[in-house]
């Protein structure tokens, strides 16, 4: 009697373990399957990788030509002023021109202001003068926007010049799209009023404060109005232009003391 229930005991034993086995079996198989597929569907996506071929094309080339009498999206460039900064002039010749090509409005000119002070200040400061941080230390000496020659230059001028680039200057037309550039030449313009207003300027009934008036109420020591001294690790690769004037009180020649006072003696200085 033992023995038979022992037999029947063991035999049921075996068929669950069979079943078990069977069905990690099938687990194993369905995972199998699954993983395949993931691993060809990830491995074999049906897109374009750069600089590499394709055998979907007769050519064999991934990078697809443009095709003919198409314009990608944002470059149809229908107006060809707010996007050169110049037009042709009946002598075939480019000719730049004192205007914008949209209204100027103060979300314009603040636009301008932000632009001008992340990409312009480090080599013409943040009053145009040219005395960046990076022109301080050695680099070549960036144009005073605020001088006669740069007043004379139609607005135009600075979109180019940021377009193109000039001199030791890169162009910026991949930091600045053509509507940064034309904002950041309004507010060339409008800076370089604030460096040259006079009382006559100011609309009548408004108080004119001085520099070390607002440095005082703003909290600031009064050495914040005064000029704008070199730092001891400054460099200057190019001798200065005494004459060219000093906006904003800051000096237009390097640290050297007796370039400083010179400049400050030359006629024409800007005091």
């Amino acid at each position: 009697m033992n023995v038979r229930r022992k037999s029947r005991e063991q035999g049921t034993g075996n068929r669950e373990q069979g079943r078990v086995t069977r069905a990690g079996a099938l687990v194993g198989m369905a995972a199998l399957i699954v993983l395949a597929g993931c691993r060809a569907d990830m491995q074999n996506q049906p897109k374009l990788i750069p600089q590499r071929g394709s055998e979907f094309f007769a050519d064999g080339r991934g990078a697809r030509p443009q095709v003919l009498n198409t314009v990608a999206r944002g470059q149809l460039r229908e107006d060809s002023y707010f996007d050169s900064g110049v037009t042709l002039g009946a002598n075939g010749y480019r000719e730049e021109h004192d205007e914008l090509p949209f209204p100027v409005t103060l979300q314009v000119l603040e636009r301008g202001h932000e632009r001008f002070n992340i990409y312009c200040t480090p080599c013409h400061s943040r009053v145009g003068n040219g005395l960046g941080e990076i022109v301080q230390r050695g680099y070549k000496p960036a144009a005073n926007l605020n001088d006669q020659v740069r007043r004379a230059q139609p607005l135009s001028h600075y979109f180019y010049v940021m377009t193109h680039g000039y001199g030791a200057m890169p162009d910026y037309s991949i930091q600045l799209p053509p509507e940064d550039r034309w904002a950041v030449a309004a507010y060339i313009r409008a800076l370089q009023l604030s460096q040259a207003a006079t009382d006559g300027d100011v609309p009548a009934g408004v108080q004119v404060k001085s520099l070390k008036d607002v440095a005082a109420a703003s909290g600031l020591p009064a050495s914040f109005a005064e000029p704008w001294p070199f730092p001891a690790t400054a460099v200057q690769a190019y001798p200065p232009n005494a004459n060219e004037g000093n906006p904003s009180m800051a000096p237009a020649n390097p640290a050297d003391p007796e370039q400083l006072k010179k400049a400050k003696e030359a006629p024409g200085t800007v005091k």
